[in-house]
């Protein structure tokens, strides 16, 4: 396994991050024990979880996954492990988180970092990320910035328009929390360029704590982080944390092979509209076509894309079983040649991004 700095901090994370969120729904306690047990025994040493896994969010399994990574995590050396949270954001039709949340102030903040310590058997985490912006943003396959949307904190009643908490206020609670020994560093996920800008500008204006990480959705039909975003990873030193390298399944042919495969578009209808839109069908079918003409499978080709692109830190791996855990890890050994890149770069320019 290969370790890398993970920027402006001292942990030195595996490429490769294991992540969580189908623990408690798709995946047993059982069975999510003996992912990790593989995981660790192949050389991760970074887990991914947030208190709203597992999803599809829903009440009835909402900090499950936490709880089962509690369960687990009170039997290993704690100090050998990389474990990155997250806090829910304002988001409307999710009342059992907070309330709605309704907003990332300081109080939503604490109690959403409590819950994760007690429900994690851990007094830090080292990793704490802002699941999705607190102001309104395009996002989980949106990709339209509309200013109609306008809102910031508080409810969301029809009309309704509020001041948002604001990124310095954010920053503050974080800081606070840092202090305190709960969290080491901080992250954003599901992030913009002008958001990061603003996080690392107010952080460096004010002595706060500076972002490390972004954790955005990026894979072989998904390249919104090359539209501006890597230029600011790069010139600003922080870390990419890539999620959903094989698109939720559509990158391994499995629903070109058979439309009703078991996985989460078949099994959550309605589910990740990211997904839904007209070209991913035909993408998808094209990178697996170019990768069994090169003796590659189309899991091979997914991965070793998003492992080895020169801004990503880490990349967040999920599986439902074990052997495509397996297959996951293995495709790092799996180097593309610059032919396959060329035709991966010609395909992108024919159908590009059909999943943002």
């Amino acid at each position: 396994m290969e370790y890398r700095k993970l920027a402006n901090t001292d942990l030195n994370v595996s490429a490769i991050c294991l992540g969580t969120m189908t623990y408690g729904d798709q995946n047993t306690q059982a069975e999510a024990f003996n992912q990790l047990d593989y995981a660790m025994s192949q050389g991760i040493n970074f887990i991914d979880t947030a208190e709203m896994y597992p999803v599809p969010p829903k009440a009835d399994t909402y900090t499950k996954t936490e709880t089962i990574i509690g369960h687990w995590l009170k039997n290993q050396p704690r100090d050998k492990i990389i474990l990155g949270g997250k806090v829910a954001g304002p988001r409307r039709g999710m009342d059992w988180i907070r309330g709605g949340p309704p907003c990332l102030d300081s109080t939503n903040i604490r109690e959403a970092i409590e819950g994760s310590l007690k429900r994690m058997q851990t007094d830090y985490i080292d990793i704490y990320q802002l699941h999705w912006p607190e102001r309104n943003v395009p996002m989980f396959g949106q990709y339209l910035f509309d200013p109609a949307n306008e809102y910031v904190s508080g409810k969301f009643g029809e009309g309704e328009r509020k001041e948002w908490v604001t990124i310095r206020n954010q920053l503050e609670t974080l800081a606070e929390l840092v202090k305190e020994g709960k969290i080491r560093y901080i992250g954003l996920s599901n992030e913009q360029p002008w958001g990061l800008m603003e996080f690392l500008r107010i952080a460096k204006e004010y002595d706060l704590p500076r972002v490390a990480t972004v954790q955005n959705c990026y894979n072989l039909i998904n390249r919104g982080m090359e539209f501006g975003m890597s230029e600011v990873l790069f010139r600003e030193n922080v870390g990419l944390l890539a999620y959903s390298p094989l698109a939720f399944g559509h990158l391994t042919g499995k629903y070109i092979d058979d439309p009703a495969a078991p996985g989460r578009i078949t099994e959550f209808l309605g589910y990740s509209q990211r997904y839904k839109k007209p070209n991913v069908t035909p993408a998808s079918k094209a990178y697996a076509e170019l990768a069994r003409a090169h003796g590659l499978t189309p899991t091979q080709l997914a991965l070793s894309f998003v492992y080895h692109r020169w801004f990503v830190t880490s990349t967040i791996i999920g599986a439902t079983k074990m052997h495509q855990l397996k297959e996951n890890m293995a495709a790092w050994d799996t180097k593309l040649s610059p032919e396959v890149m060329l035709e991966i770069e010609d395909l992108h320019l024919r159908m590009m991004n059909p999943a943002p």
